[in-house]
């Protein structure tokens, strides 16, 4: 290829355009600066200092911290935990414990007899909650649990984990009414198959019933036509 077409593929040189002031972006920045500095006196919007411990900052809904368990009614027979170890096997760090509930046959009781927490591992990824299939853990909002006992005080069990559906209503409105919504919808179409099947179940035992009655009465219609036939 020759140095003339090499020249031609070039791209043009941009024209230069209008004389722009070495660093008036950086007073610009300034100004911006200045003035939101003199604002947050008298601004609410710009009020950027809250006074800690006595007055506290508005959480996000957004915002995560370590895990929790969330039940409707009761927390020792509504939890939504199946024990499913689902989120325990997901867990990056491996910083949660389960333990099946049973009963005296061995029989499982689709909840946990144990389910520890070890927010000292714990990495606040959220893997947790996005994993678990039964609408039962989700990341909290709490970020005040310093404690002096570095091992049992920051082991949290189900006597801390466990927080009502109103709690996860007040922490996260919009994501609980979904999940609330989708419950109850779930509810509905398990009676409503319930009740389909208590209704086929009646109705079958009904046409049994009639079936059976009807063969009665055939069967002793026909003994009284042979009783006649043989008084004749």
């Amino acid at each position: 290829m020759s140095a003339e077409k090499t020249i031609d593929r070039l791209p043009a040189v941009p024209k230069p355009g209008r004389w722009i002031m070495p660093g008036l972006g950086l007073i610009q920045g300034l100004v911006i600066s200045g003035k939101n500095a003199i604002q947050s006196y008298y601004k609410k919007d710009r009020m950027t200092t809250i006074q800690y411990p006595e007055q506290r900052a508005v959480i996000s809904p957004n915002f995560r911290n370590f895990p929790f368990l969330c039940y409707d009614d009761d927390a020792a027979t509504g939890l939504r935990c199946t024990a499913c170890s689902i989120c325990e096997n997901e867990c990056p760090p491996q910083c949660i414990y389960i333990v099946l509930d049973r009963d005296e046959n061995g029989k499982s009781l689709k909840r946990p007899k144990v389910f520890d927490i070890d927010i000292s591992v714990c990495m606040n990824c959220g893997i947790c909650a996005e994993v678990c299939p039964f609408d039962s853990i989700y990341m909290d909002g709490e970020y005040e649990m310093s404690t002096d006992d570095r091992f049992g005080g920051l082991m949290l069990g189900l006597d801390r984990l466990a927080k009502s559906a109103e709690y996860h209503m007040k922490l996260r409105p919009e994501e609980a009414s979904a999940v609330m919504a989708k419950r109850k919808a779930e509810e509905e179409k398990k009676a409503a198959a319930a009740a389909a099947k208590a209704a086929k179940a009646k109705a079958d035992l009904e046409a049994k019933a009639k079936a059976a009655a009807e063969a009665k009465a055939a069967e002793e219609a026909q003994a009284a036509t042979e009783e006649k036939g043989e008084s004749a």
